[in-house]
């Protein structure tokens, strides 16, 4: 069955120009910021407000939300697809990374902060650095130019996780959906085993990725040229800097944070394929990446405060395509809720197990 394109009420015509409908709605994740803020600048239960947005209040209102399956028309998607205005909101969300950053560093010097404050800030900046770090950066790394791709790199810095760059972008498209891929999980693997088995492998593979590439230029492996030694040179010298102006303890909470957004990327990896296994079709080669090898969620919210990255099937198949314009897959197989509330689901893995192996079982 085919999925008919039909003219969704986030697109009016093209006279609006640059901010239509479509690119107000793709603000969202500007609430993040705000959330984050209002974390950094509170006191009490009120450091949490972000963590109760995000774990409770979006999980159950997409309980109740129903699905938005549309796709844009041709021209719809012609028009998007040519509007810098999304481009623009991309840029101004990695710009803004730095002030919400020093403000988190201040902010944790106050010591009046109870044990409680601290660990909600945390948490705020944690969610921070994977929503609008992470996932920012996985956007932009997409893109080719030079400028989109430095945008890329700084923003996967607040997370102290650029080499994402290498491992995602000439590994996990590459070999997804296959024991090859870190970041896969496989069938019956639980999420807190996967979060170690990914975080030390994606990151041993982009060495080996990077290795790679600098021997093929007839370049050194333990040279500047490696773009993993320049990498780890950046990040040094940034943590090297909160080190020196803020001291170990505040580093300490940063890094902390950076964790939770690297374990929440983690997470977000975990859920999107969970179980699924690309044909092989020769000693070393496997069918193409199809939708079917990539769990999607059409659930809005989530869809519009991740930048569209729930519509997963299609980023793989397609993964030069922008955010914006990410389609629905009649054959992707479907979670049955938003990210946020896949993600508690895959925290009692019990739980994952008896709703998604019935799933992978009844499509395969």
């Amino acid at each position: 069955m085919s999925v008919q394109q039909t003219r969704p009420l986030t697109i009016l015509p093209k006279r609006l120009a640059l901010f239509n409908t479509g690119v107000m709605m793709h603000i969202t994740p500007f609430v993040i910021y705000a959330g984050t803020i209002f974390s950094l600048t509170s006191r009490g239960w009120l450091c949490f407000v972000p963590m109760i947005l995000t774990w409770i209040i979006i999980p159950v209102a997409e309980l109740f939300i129903a699905p938005d399956e549309r796709n844009l028309s041709s021209a719809e998607e012609e028009h998007a697809t040519h509007n810098k205005a999304y481009d623009y909101i991309l840029y101004m969300m990695v710009l803004l990374q730095l002030p919400v950053l020093l403000l988190f560093l201040y902010s944790m010097q106050d010591e009046t902060l109870s044990w409680m404050e601290k660990t909600g800030r945390i948490t705020a900046m944690g969610l921070f650095c994977g929503t609008c770090g992470i996932n920012v950066g996985h956007e932009l790394g997409h893109r080719v130019n030079p400028f989109e791709q430095g945008l890329a790199k700084a923003s996967l810095l607040i997370s102290l996780y650029m080499h994402n760059l290498i491992e995602h972008n000439r590994g996990h498209h590459k070999y997804v959906g296959t024991h090859q891929d870190p970041s896969t999980a496989r069938y019956g693997e639980g999420l807190y085993r996967f979060w170690l088995r990914c975080t030390v492998y994606t990151y041993l593979h982009a060495w080996k990725i990077a290795n790679k590439e600098t021997r093929k230029k007839g370049q050194p492996v333990l040279g500047i040229r490696n773009e993993m030694i320049q990498m780890h040179l950046i990040e040094g010298v940034y943590v090297a800097a909160i080190l020196c102006f803020f001291g170990p303890l505040i580093l300490t909470y940063y890094i902390l944070a950076a964790l939770m957004g690297i374990l929440l990327l983690q997470s977000v990896g975990y859920i999107e394929h969970y179980g699924l296994i690309r044909k092989q079709t020769g000693s070393q080669t496997f069918e193409r990446v199809l939708p079917v090898h990539s769990w999607d969620s059409h659930h809005i919210i989530g869809r519009l405060l991740l930048l569209e990255v729930a519509r997963h099937s299609d980023h793989h198949y397609m993964a030069s395509r922008k955010y914006q314009v990410l389609r629905y897959h009649d054959t992707a197989p479907r979670m049955p809720t938003g990210y946020p509330g896949m993600i508690l689901l895959a925290l009692v893995p019990p739980a994952w197990f008896y709703v998604m192996n019935r799933r992978i079982c009844k499509a395969g």
